[in-house]
């Protein structure tokens, strides 16, 4: 989340599209209704499904699922069309007036710099800004240079009319024009309007991009930074943004830092890559440091070991080949290529793409570790549980070995909600039998690793072998000992940068907050982000004090926030070029003449001038907010609407003559699994996966209570399709696709209804996910039976919300 949960009650406008926030965030929710009851703001929800959300909603428009970069880009031609932007935000803030190379080219759905043959974009040199003899962007503030952003915005999306969104997205053209223009009244400063979204927006193969469009709406209204705006993530687990924060994706290292890449054999090559200059005058890139917040962290990893004549241990990371994700890991199973696994608190049986394969890969190990506190569909997956389950477990030789751990309530330790909040909780009750943490099973495989490596030797050990391992008790770090060493301390006296005969930080001392970080090796820091968690004064994550003088909602002193306790990301933003607030009335910070200041923490330099002319985007070297995505982005710098990979047309409305482009070009699509896509000659209907407020994921079957309120596996398809079938409320169908079926009880329902795509009548089908063959519920099929495996070609996500079955009565 760009803000935050509680932030939510400043909005005019909420857009909930990609998510389904009153039933898979009920909690967060609470501050919807906030704003619906005491600020009158219009929540407007666009959804396939009619939902728990859309029924208490001001509006609702339905769209046909996958199709969200054709609504969104419906939006912004609507926006730039009517002149219903924020000019002085846009002008100013964004790359607007940068101008593109010349050479950047888009022809009919492809963007310059494609390989056909590799299904990537293998030279992205095109998509670059001009530069000077200076090496600076070229800009033109007049926004007259056709091959200015503003201009190459403008023409690309000009094709997406309210009659192509209605065509290819189902959604009625006035339903459409009133979500425009509801938005559009939020381009003025004295109103705000936030976007929440959640799987429904990542879960595509083109999920990242959907995101980056509706970024793109966001900043062409100025909601980038103020109060009530925002783009916000609405997180599935009350930790998974501490997932990501800490690095445990297969390309990053902690803070959103990068593992090198195989050609990166030099360390100086690396960091140059990665610590980006500034492309204009006076310009803040902070990534430029880079190097500090990467050789403190190989500090706090390995110590005296990682020093500046062996490049701080820079040969002790590997160097990827290939992204290693989930699927990545699957696809090798089934190649032969992995022989073991170790599965931590995840169930990727039940949670991976296309069951079917996954049982296949995780039959040919030789061995595979389950950390779980419950026996999972993963940890049983070679037994035979009939049709739920059906396999010959004669022929499956793979050892599984569980290991029971510990869940939330038998431990104590930070949390990181959606809003960046690191959140210290408390252990409530003592773990039964043999169960034990995850820090005390993965200290036992650790230490036992490393005495098997200093007592036998092996292929470079170094890594191993050296990694510090600082704690009281080493067979059992505490929750506190890593919460310290992931904020890091100071390894020498740190003198001050203003007085060099000062000690800023005592040598041991926790350091304060990430600007606190060196690149000479006198820091260790685990996670630089979380810098500021734990400092000399002690554990930040465990404050309560919810005092808000602004009334806004900024409660800066309960727990803390990534980076630097700040609450709302680039809040300088929310001033004009002078340092004044937009909207006094929610004023975040402000330039009091000397620095900068509010109830919030700055997001800036405290002691820039506003007259300096720097820009509020201090992590882009750009310092503005980017429509062209210069780099980063896989499928290319603007969004385009591209079908889901089991697309019901068969053929992309904006690109109907190039099959190249009818579904994402740059997509991770493995050989085997081109096979595997169903066709809608033979599986006529669309379906999409959710979750329910009774259920969470796959933990709550296993407890009475919720097994009581859903006991029982069930699909939710339309009265229309309902009839066109055969099949009365409470009959089973068999809903089937080209990898496999699921018998499952029908609800029909009046929420969800037909939708006319280019004239084509296309059923949707609602799946949840939370069914297996383990737990108190009745038993039931894995929805992940139906999948397809296919990945987002940026975050490597599965598209879980678009593919084709055939539904039936059984």
């Amino acid at each position: 989340m760009t803000n935050h949960w509680v932030d939510i009650k400043n909005a005019d406008v909420i857009l909930v599209m990609g998510g389904n926030a009153a039933e898979a965030h009920p909690c967060g929710f609470k501050w919807v209704t906030e704003a619906k009851a005491h600020n009158k703001a219009k929540l407007m929800v666009v959804d396939p499904r009619f939902t728990r959300t859309a029924s208490v909603a001001d509006f609702y428009a339905p769209i046909r699922t996958g199709t969200d970069i054709a609504f969104l880009g419906g939006v912004i031609n609507y926006l730039l069309t009517n002149d219903k932007i924020q000019h002085e935000y846009v002008k100013n803030y964004t790359d607007f007036p940068f101008i593109v190379r010349e050479d950047f080219a888009f022809n009919d759905g492809i963007y310059s710099g494609y390989d056909a043959n590799e299904h990537k974009y293998a030279d992205k040199s095109t998509w670059d800004y001009e530069r000077g003899d200076d090496g600076f962007v070229k800009v033109d503030m007049s926004l007259q240079n056709p091959r200015c952003v503003y201009n190459l915005l403008k023409q690309h999306y000009s094709r997406y009319t309210p009659e192509m969104v209605e065509k290819t997205c189902g959604t009625p053209k006035d339903k459409f024009l009133h979500v425009c223009e509801t938005l559009a009244s939020t381009a003025t400063p004295g109103r705000a309007g936030t976007i929440l979204y959640a799987l429904g927006w990542t879960h595509h193969s083109i999920g990242a991009q959907m995101i980056r469009t509706g970024a793109m709406v966001q900043l062409l209204l100025g909601n980038i930074g103020i109060a009530g705006g925002g783009m916000n993530a609405l997180r599935g687990h009350s930790n998974i943004q501490g997932l990501t924060d800490l690095g445990l994706m297969s390309n990053l290292l902690t803070g959103y830092m990068t593992l090198p890449n195989e050609p990166e054999q030099d360390f100086d090559g690396y960091i140059q890559k990665r610590a980006s200059q500034p492309l204009r005058p006076n310009q803040l890139s902070y990534w430029k440091n880079y190097r500090a917040f990467f050789v403190s962290m190989m500090k706090s990893w390995w110590g005296d070991a990682a020093t500046a004549q062996n490049n701080w241990g820079y040969d002790y990371l590997p160097k990827l080949d290939k992204p290693y994700d989930l699927l990545q890991a699957i696809e090798l199973m089934n190649q032969g290529k992995m022989n073991g696994y170790i599965c931590q608190g995840f169930n990727p049986l039940a949670a991976a793409p296309n069951k079917g394969k996954t049982t296949v890969g995780l039959g040919k190990l030789k061995w595979l570790v389950i950390m779980d506190p419950l026996a999972t569909e993963t940890s049983e997956f070679w037994k035979n549980h009939g049709e739920y389950n059906d396999v010959d477990s004669s022929k499956i030789q793979t050892e599984v070995f569980r290991l029971p751990t510990t869940c939330f309530a038998e431990e104590r330790g930070s949390l990181v909600s959606s809003s960046r909040v690191l959140q210290w909780h408390w252990q409530g009750v003592e773990a039964p039998f043999e169960a034990r943490s995850d820090l005390e099973i993965m200290s036992g495989l650790f230490l036992r690793m490393r005495k098997a490596y200093q007592e036998q030797g092996g292929k470079y050990p170094d890594p191993i072998v050296n990694l510090t391992w600082p704690y009281a008790r080493p067979d059992s770090p505490t929750p506190e000992e890593i919460a310290m060493e992931y904020n890091g301390r100071a390894l020498a006296d740190l003198p001050d940068p203003k007085d060099a005969s000062r000690v800023l930080v005592k040598k041991g001392d926790q350091l304060a907050g990430f600007a606190q970080l060196k690149d000479d090796g006198t820091t260790a820091s685990g996670c630089w982000i979380f810098c500021g968690a734990w400092t000399q004064a002690g554990n930040q994550m465990g404050r309560r004090d919810n005092s808000d003088p602004t009334g806004i909602g900024q409660t800066l002193n309960w727990a803390w926030a990534w980076p630097a306790n700040r609450r709302v990301l680039y809040n300088r933003a929310s001033c004009d070029l002078n340092g004044k607030p937009f909207d006094p009335k929610r004023k975040l910070i402000a330039w009091n003449g000397a620095s900068w200041s509010g109830p919030d923490i700055p997001d800036f330099k405290l002691d820039e001038a506003p007259e300096n002319g720097m820009g509020p985007f201090i992590m882009n070297p750009e310092g503005v907010a980017r429509f062209f995505a210069r780099d980063g982005m896989n499928e290319g710098p603007f969004p385009e609407h591209y079908e889901p990979f089991e697309t019901p047309l068969g053929y992309n409305t904006f690109h109907p003559d190039n099959p190249q482009a009818t579904s994402n070009p740059a997509a991770r699509v493995f050989p085997d699994d081109r096979k595997a896509f169903g066709k809608a000659a033979d599986f006529p209907h669309t379906a999409t996966t959710y979750r329910l407020t009774e259920h969470f994921h796959f933990w709550t079957k296993h407890a009475r209570l919720n097994a009581i309120v859903q006991p029982q596996q069930f699909v939710e398809i339309g009265e229309d399709l309902a009839k066109q079938i055969g099949v009365v409320a409470g009959d089973r169908v068999k809903v089937s696709s080209n990898r496999g079926h699921i018998i499952a009880v029908a609800v029909v329902t009046k929420r969800i209804k037909p939708l006319t795509i280019d004239g084509k009548k296309v059923q949707t089908v609602g799946v949840p996910l939370h069914w297996g063959f383990k737990g108190l519920t009745k038993p039931g099929y894995i929805t992940n039976t139906l999948t397809p495996v296919v990945a987002d070609a940026n975050s490597q996500t599965p598209e879980f919300k678009s593919f084709l079955v055939k539904v039936e009565k059984a």
